[in-house]
């Protein structure tokens, strides 16, 4: 990375509910910007969020995620750090090794538990519903080949109550996200500043 400012792509699939919390935490910090959103769902309400903060959004189509043009484009925008906030594809071999330990990626449950292909969202909390788990919480981590494999970078917990539903877990589970995942980005980025 250089030196001087760290650029962000979020990559996000559908509300941008963590890209909105990310991107209002670095609103303010010149030396941390979120570049760009890249979607693959052209409906996304990432896309309305992103607007009030003034980023720019590419609409892209899976022919065009897996292609060596793609990591080209990502290139020329000068990105360090590639985020996946609720992005539901599988990130392709190309764009991985292109950013090598520099795609985050933050998960709904404690990895790795509840986790790989079809685990998200609300997926993920019925499932800790039940089987009765008496806790939960987030798990951040570096992206590699595989669903929710790379390494584990941060977890944050939280208590699962026999009340709870997969509602109540949900909103249990987005505090944890929208308060942690700036922060642990902002750390990530203050290493290469």
């Amino acid at each position: 990375m250089k030196i001087g400012k760290c650029k962000l792509a979020i990559f996000a699939s559908g509300s941008g509910s963590n890209a909105e919390a990310i991107m209002k935490h670095f609103i303010s910090q010149p030396r941390i910007e979120v570049s760009v959103i890249y979607t693959n769902n052209a409906k996304a309400f990432v896309i309305e969020r992103a607007k009030k903060f003034n980023v720019p959004s590419i609409v892209f189509k899976k022919s065009d995620f897996t292609r060596a043009e793609f990591v080209r484009e990502i290139r020329a925008l000068d990105i360090d750090l590639l985020i996946l906030a609720g992005f539901m594809w599988l990130v392709p071999p190309s764009i991985v090794s292109a950013f090598n330990n520099r795609i985050i990626n933050i998960h709904p449950a404690l990895l790795p538990n509840y986790g790989g292909k079809g685990m998200y969202g609300h997926h993920v909390h019925e499932a800790v519903i039940k089987n009765k788990e008496i806790e939960s919480g987030i798990t951040i981590h570096y992206v590699n080949e595989y669903y929710d494999d790379g390494d584990v970078i941060f977890r944050a917990k939280c208590a699962v109550t026999t009340s709870d539903t997969a509602d109540t877990l949900a909103e249990k589970i987005h505090l944890l996200e929208h308060w942690h995942y700036p922060k642990v980005i902002q750390k990530i980025c203050d290493k290469f500043l």
